[in-house]
């Protein structure tokens, strides 16, 4: 198709009337309809093109409205349109790109094909784009640049590859530079945009030019135009993150312009400099280069935390307001994850937990938390992340990099601030105690005696700012409060008050920060349940829609740090009804549900048997649930005009069915028996559904039922078991979904016994090439090392010929897990593979001793199975050998084995 294309009259004439519908439009929806069934035509774009570029005697309006139109055509089915009516709208677009009045949109419409088409498609657009540049009409050339900019933000990747043995940014990034130095602000802006969306690449032309660069952009620093030195900001802060080098000669000179910015009136221009301090903090290659600016910079940062006067206008909140209803853009999205098996160390590293049934999704546990900081302080902060929050941030990371260092320059100037007869000032230095408490514990410790009070004092603050940020602060000291004793009972006391506070941003905090000291305290908590559960059940009273949220986190979390102590008639009795209010509330289609359901599983687990009571109704409805989204699932299946329905649903709904079954063991066998339809009609769906999260959440079901209730699977488990080899995946991308199938596995052999036989072989091919790979997920690889000892248990004979292959790292990752039935029933099968095949196992007896040595209290079957083991080698090695073999541990080793089993 070419410039001899002609739209027919009809054709444009109703395509026309539509667009000016568009433009005031008394049935949005209806018209956006009618412009989307239009891409069934063929030659629509070429029409929306001709409207756009060629007829200028239409409104203005209306031709905008068709590139925008066509902008979104292209974005949304550019696959579909002929290469015929692409390369119309590019002769097209190309021509009018200088065009006064819709050179803009034409702009939008280039950017989109050359985003969608990809560059190396039409090289033509960047050649003629470039070219503008030189133009002597100003609308032309800044056409062309805002274009070039939108290019390089959507297509960098690909800018920086070769098209035809020629690198487009050789020409383009010199070129761009060259305007840094253009009298016309958008176009020095547009240059400094377009140029430094290359630095993140490391793009070898920009490297090339990296000292005309940084001349041209410091030439900059000091521009009449506050967005231009914005963008220099922004350029130095990529430059600090990703070529640090390159600013090492001068960064003298930076650090004094970018502390002059960071305290810029300007909000954002403050902003974008803050966040240098904070790049330059978290390199630790850079520490050496930050150190000497520290004195300068600490005092920079806690003059940022004040709250300025547009903070305290957005922020409103200075009255009591725990009586007015939420706004619905007030409450977050909540997102539910699926439950994991984990099983629970004798020392647990970082993070290790129980035997989590509503735990994070293992596969990222051994990540770094460095979004911790920005998790926990957004209950602290509404709004966006502004000057005082990243100020507060990078304080933060300093305290943690420098450690005493920092908090010895920032103790004297926390002294003025917390001293201040000025509430914003006093409530400045107690973020900044907060902020500082990770890394600076130690050197804050010794003030702590007397700031602890403070703070408590500070907690009936007429001002609610002052009374939020006290709870915050509060909680990044609650493992040394804890440590303290005497201040332990006061915290409880102060925070629960303020967990009833009249305002609900200071509700909000207490709660975050009554959570944080039920994690460190955990047990200890235990003497004071009573005033906690009365408080916090007075709360569900008393909360707005945000808050409820928050109160269900911290109920759980209560419930999951002091476990069966909450199982007492008086506790029980303060916390289930406003629970159970709630739970009848909330309408199935409420996202509400997924907290209320995540606090209702930890106080099924923690309440056991004594949740009997409660079961019936919540578990009917966890069913009705899960049954309810894979109907929805179906239909929208079926129907394309359905919208999928929310899966979190029913992951929500399997993970408190599992608690149930968990809490209330043999127990749940008439509800499970009850279940209409049965329990493992919607389980086998569920554990085939392509949603990763549903599938581990089934399988933790699943298991569940082969502990308590293996009756009502018992006839239906052949159908699973394909299902549970085929999770069991070596290469596995969901490490929870193969984690949960096999620790399932593991718990049906122990019910089924030698009818798992004929899955043996295919699950020990699966389970073989996971123990021995060294980079396996800790938790994986435990119940991997459970589950062979189980089906070595059941069916040893098949499982002991391979002990040679497996022992080694078996025992390496089941010596640290404590001693509980599923540890007994693995070692039991381990012992059974031996006897089999003694010669298996003989190489790795010194690891076997050690496992028998450190094995705290073993049940008295398995420590039989110990001796007689332990003898048989003693005999095999005869005694001179097990003596040298004695010789070469530690002493105690020896000893218990002397002691425990004689030998």
């Amino acid at each position: 198709m070419s410039n001899t294309w002609q739209p027919t009259e009809q054709g444009l004439s109703d395509l026309l009337q539509l667009l000016r519908e568009a433009l005031n439009p008394s049935d949005s929806h209806a018209v956006q309809q009618k412009l989307e069934y239009f891409n069934k035509i063929p030659d629509y774009n070429s029409y929306l093109v001709y409207i756009l570029t060629k007829m200028p005697q239409e409104d203005q309006y209306v031709r905008s409205v068709a590139g925008l139109t066509l902008k979104n055509n292209i974005r949304g089915h550019y696959p579909t349109i002929s290469p015929e009516v692409v390369d119309y709208i590019k002769e097209c677009s190309l021509e009018h790109i200088g065009d006064p009045e819709i050179g803009k949109a034409v702009g939008i419409v280039i950017a989109a094909i050359v985003e969608h088409g990809h560059v190396q498609n039409w090289v033509r657009a960047l050649e003629v784009l470039m070219a503008k540049l030189d133009d002597p009409n100003p609308t032309v050339v800044e056409n062309a640049f805002t274009t070039l900019q939108k290019i390089c933000e959507d297509c960098s990747r690909e800018l920086d590859q070769s098209v035809n043995g020629v690198q487009p940014l050789a020409f383009m990034i010199p070129k761009f530079i060259t305007f840094f130095a253009h009298p016309q602000e958008k176009l020095r802006l547009c240059a400094i945009n377009s140029t430094t969306q290359f630095i993140t690449l490391r793009s070898a032309p920009l490297m090339n030019n990296m000292e005309p660069f940084l001349t041209a952009l410091f030439s900059r620093a000091t521009d009449d135009s506050l967005e231009v030195r914005k963008a220099v900001c922004q350029a130095l802060v990529s430059l600090l993150e990703m070529c640090s080098s390159v600013l090492l000669p001068q960064m003298a000179n930076i650090v004094d312009y970018m502390l002059y910015c960071t305290q810029s009136d300007d909000a954002d221009l403050a902003l974008e400099a803050c966040e240098f301090w904070l790049v330059f903090a978290e390199q630790d290659d850079l520490r050496e280069h930050l150190r000497p600016f520290l004195p300068r910079v600490v005092p920079v940062l806690l003059k940022g935390m004040v709250y300025s006067e547009m903070d305290l206008l957005t922020l409103g909140g200075d009255e009591d307001d725990a009586h007015v209803a939420d706004s619905e853009q007030d409450i977050k999205p909540r997102h539910h994850k699926a439950n994991v098996i984990e099983n629970e160390h004798a020392e647990k590293p970082e993070g290790a937990g129980d035997k989590q049934k509503n735990g994070a999704d293992d596969d990222d546990e051994d990540e770094d938390d460095d979004d911790d900081y920005d998790d926990d302080l957004d209950d602290e902060f509404y709004g966006e992340w502004n000057l005082r929050k990243c100020s507060a941030a990078t304080l933060d990371v300093l305290c943690t990099a420098f450690e005493g260092e920092v908090i010895r320059l920032l103790m004297p100037l926390l002294k003025t601030e917390l001293e201040s007869t000025d509430w914003l000032h006093r409530e400045c230095g107690i973020l900044a105690l907060g902020a500082a408490a990770e890394g600076g514990m130690q050197e804050i410790a010794p003030h702590l005696p007397e700031l602890v009070p403070y703070l408590f004092t500070n907690l009936n603050d007429p001002k609610p700012l002052v009374r939020s940020i006290t709870c915050w602060t509060l909680g990044r000291y609650a493992t040394w409060i804890h440590q303290a004793k005497h201040f332990l009972e006061p915290l409880i006391q102060n925070l629960l008050q303020r967990i009833l506070d009249n305002n609900k941003r200071v509700q909000e905090a207490a709660c975050s920060s009554f959570s944080l000291l039920e994690e460190s305290v955990t047990v200890d908590l235990v003497p004071y349940l009573h005033p906690i559960l009365v408080t916090l059940a007075t709360a569900f009273d008393k909360y707005q829609h945000r808050n409820l949220l928050l109160l269900y986190d911290t109920v759980g979390t209560l419930a999951d740090v002091v476990g069966a102590a909450i199982n007492q008639e008086q506790f029980i009795n303060i916390i289930m009804p406003p629970l159970i209010k709630k739970w009848q509330e909330i309408p199935d289609d409420s996202t509400d549900l997924f907290p209320l359901l995540e606090c209702l599983s930890s106080i099924t687990t923690a309440l056991g048997i004594g949740f009997k009571p409660f079961a019936q109704p919540v578990y009917a409805r966890c069913v009705s649930l899960v049954c309810k989204t894979i109907g929805e699932c179906q239909q929208a299946a079926n129907d394309p005009c359905l919208e999928v329905p929310d899966k979190d649903f029913m992951i929500v709904a399997l993970d408190l069915l599992s608690g149930i079954i968990q809490a209330l063991n043999t127990d749940a066998e008439p509800l499970v028996a009850s279940t209409n339809p049965p329990v493992v009609q919607f389980l086998s769906i569920c554990v085939q559904d392509e949603v990763a999260e549903v599938r581990q959440s089934a399988y933790a079901v699943l298991g569940d039922l082969a502990i308590s209730c293996f009756e009502q699977i018992r006839n239906v488990v052949p159908q699973f078991m394909p299902h549970i080899v085929s999770q069991i995946d070596p290469q596995a991308e969901h490490v929870s979904v193969c984690n949960n199938a096999t620790w399932a596995a593991g718990e049906i052999a122990i019910k089924w016994g030698q009818e798992i036989q004929p899955y043996v072989d295919p699950m020990l091919q699966r389970l073989f090439m996971l123990i021995v790979n060294p980079a396996i997920q800790r938790t994986l690889l435990e119940n991997v090392a459970i589950t062979i000892g189980r089906l070595g248990l059941v069916c040893p004979q098949i499982v002991s010929s391979h002990l040679h292959v497996f022992i080694n790292p078996w025992l390496r990752a089941l010596v640290p897990i404590i001693s509980n039935d599923e540890k007994a029933s693995a070692f039991s099968g381990l012992c059974e593979m031996i006897k089999i095949n003694p010669e298996g196992a003989a190489k790795e007896i010194s690891h076997f001793a050690i496992a028998v040595a450190t094995y705290a209290e073993p049940p008295p079957d398995l420590a039989q199975s110990f001796g007689h083991i332990l003898s048989g080698y003693k005999n095999m090695f005869g005694e001179e050998q097990w003596q040298q073999l004695m010789q070469s541990f530690e002493p105690n080793v020896p000893a218990v084995l002397q002691q425990r089993y004689g030998v």
